[in-house]
This record gives structure tokens, sequence and C-alpha cells, in this order.
């Protein structure tokens, strides 16, 4: 049903402009009357779960004996069911307890839209936008049915690379004084990650060390059946995949948290479902080829240096509708791989040398910023 509202007020000028305006007014209302706790934080990531980049700042903080006597406050879709480590609080997304909640902490950090697409923050809250990825396909204002995005209330803003400056200034009016080079903190672990971590991590999801792994993690695709699902149908015959690479890689899949309805899979011991699993950086790190399309992923995979596709089966009708912030066939290492057949092939006999040196030449034009997001946003925040 949430998605269904969302799909409404995203598709609908008139119901959008009616949410912000009534709620916006209410909240501005109250916030006269509630008073801020100056030790009060509010954490809010990516698909509403404890997950993303302020998933990694409040692990930072609860480490640190210097915010024991801070209250710290989680908003989530499903209350104490993210196994959320550390002393703290949960607030269930979108309830007037939550809104409550925004009114009185002194610190936002959030990966989305803590104010929910209105705009009631305080002059004396501090905020904290990571985002959620390092921009590829265009976002905010840039798509052609969205005029309304303001963060000029936001107070910090974290970028990767250079050319997001004037990219989240037009996208969502940010202010270039707001904007922070230093990467995405659930980036930092990634700067460091070691043949060991590799061994660790494939040891505890029980994939065999002798096998390569694959990780296909499409974007999402909008509804066609006004919000009711959000289906994804690539055009792969798992099974001749399975007969191609079995003997050298287990494949995982992994799907956007707004997909409902994924294609006919049947899954074995060599496709693997990790749609559901908390820690895209374990993913990641013990991943030796990247499938993707048009997701931010692949900024936060290239920082590992290793081989990665863009599968844009319908990348002439997806830049129709949404539209990129560069040419992919361009810019993306091997560019846009439009069939199965030739994406198959390319994996059968890739030569991993060649495609490293792809990878990192990606990475060094769009991944400018990164390794200690974490401490420098805590700093910036608490001016420690």
């Amino acid at each position: 049903m949430k998605k269904k509202i969302d799909y409404m007020l995203k598709h609908s000028y008139v119901l959008l402009y009616l949410y912000r305006v009534v709620f916006s007014t209410l909240f501005r209302f109250l916030g006269v009357f509630v008073k801020t706790n100056d030790k009060l934080v509010l954490f809010s990531a990516h698909s509403r779960k404890y997950n993303d980049s302020p998933r990694v700042i409040y692990e930072a903080m609860i480490e640190d004996s210097s915010f024991s006597d801070y209250q710290l406050v989680w908003a989530v879709d499903d209350i104490y069911k993210n196994h959320i480590p550390g002393n703290h609080l949960e607030v269930k997304t979108d309830t007037f307890e939550y809104f409550l909640t925004c009114l009185r902490a002194k610190y936002w950090i959030t990966s989305v839209n803590i104010e929910r697409g209105l705009s009631f923050k305080k002059k004396n809250t501090i905020f904290l936008n990571t985002w959620h990825g390092i921009a590829i396909n265009k976002m905010g204002n840039d798509v052609g049915t969205r005029n309304d995005f303001d963060w000029s209330n936001t107070n910090y803003v974290c970028y990767s690379n250079d050319s997001e400056i004037d990219i989240y200034r037009k996208a969502f009016n940010t202010r270039d004084s707001a904007m922070i080079p230093s990467g995405l903190p659930r980036n930092d672990e990634l700067y460091t990650a070691s043949a060991e971590k590799v061994a660790e991590i494939k040891n505890r999801l029980g994939i065999p060390l002798d096998k390569k792994v694959i990780l296909y993690a499409p974007t999402w695709r909008d509804s066609n059946d006004l919000g009711d699902n959000y289906e994804l149908t690539p055009p792969i015959d798992w099974k001749k995949w399975e007969n191609e690479l079995k003997d050298d890689y287990v494949l995982l899949l992994r799907t956007h948290s707004y997909t409902t309805k994924l294609m006919d899979v049947t899954f074995n011991d060599f496709l693997l479902n990790y749609t559901d699993y908390p820690k895209i950086n374990d993913l990641l790190i013990i991943t030796d080829i990247l499938i993707s399309d048009y997701s931010s992923i692949q900024l936060d995979y290239c920082i590992l240096e290793k081989p990665m596709f863009c599968f844009g089966y319908d990348y002439e009708e997806y830049a129709q509708i949404r539209g990129f912030y560069y040419d992919l066939e361009k810019e993306i290492p091997n560019g846009v791989v439009r069939t199965e057949d030739d994406l198959l092939s390319r994996i059968v006999h890739i030569n991993f040398d060649e495609q490293i040196e792809k990878t990192r030449m990606f990475k060094s034009k769009h991944v400018q910023y990164g390794g200690d997001a974490t401490n420098t946003c805590i700093d910036l925040l608490f001016k420690k």
C-alpha cells in the first residue's frame, strides 16, 4: 500500500502539491512548540532500513565514548526487526511519532530524505545527507516529471567527484557551500578490503573458496500497473549460464529494494539469491565480476578495481525515459552490452588483467574522493 501511495505522489503533480503544502505547514506550526534536544540524533537510510552510510556513521558513534550521553534514534519501516546494535530507540517512518522526532532532533543523518518530501526543518537542526549513490542516471529535478526537490536547507551533502557539485545543484537545489568532498561513508571499508576479508566473508556465507563470484545487481524499473508491482524481467536464460559457468563460478542475484516482482528464477547451488542480504559491501568485496545496468553500484564497486559489465538490454528505452549524466557507451568499462549472448561470451573469455585496468581508469575519473568519509562527516557534524 505504501509503495502504491508513493507511486501516486510521484506521478500526480496535484496530489504531490497538496501533500507538500498541507503537511509542511502543519509540521512547521508544530515545530514552534516542540523544543529541540541538543543530544538527539535521528538516523534514516535508503529503503527505511538499517543500512547504507547512516549505518556506518551510527556504528562509529556507538564505539566512541564521547557520544555515550547522546540519544540515537533510527527511523525504519519495521520496528525492532533490523537487529540494530547499541543503545538506541526506533521509530516507524511516516507516523506522527516519526515527524515529532524529526522536530525534536538536533541532528539529522540520512541517505534519502528525512522530511519525506516536505519542508519543515528548523534553522537550528543540523542536516547531513550522504545520499545513497554516485550519480549515473538522472535524478531529482533532472527527471522530466519532477521539479520539487529542494535541499537548500541541507547543511552537508557528501560527494565523490567534482562533477557532482553541478549535478546536485541542478537536481536537488543544493548550495555549493554544503558540498563535502568526502566520498560515501559506506564505501570506506572498500578501500581496505583484503584477501583475508574475502575468505572470511565467503566462509561465513558458505560460498566455496575455489569459486569466483559473479554479482548481478540491476537497478529497478518503474511500475506498469500504477504502483502495484515493480517488475524486473531481464532476457537471461539462467540455465544456459549455469551450464557455461558452474565449474568456475557462482552467481549472486541482488535486485533493487523497489523490485517487488522478479522474473521466473529457480535458485540452486550456482544461482543464489542475496536480494535481502543486509550488507551490500560484503557482496562487493567477494565479487570477481560485477554485472549491473544503470545502477550506481558500479561507482561503489570500481573502488575495488575489479571487472564490471553494464548489461543494458533496454538501454535506449531507459535513456529516453530517465536519462543519464554521461554517455555510458563511452564512460563505462566495456560500454553497454545489449544482448545476453554477448555478455556471456565476454565472461567466458574474460581477460582479468585487461578488465582491471579498464576499471582503474573509470575509478580515477569518477571516484576522486573517499576512504575516510565517516570521520569527516562526524567531525563536521559535531565539530570535533
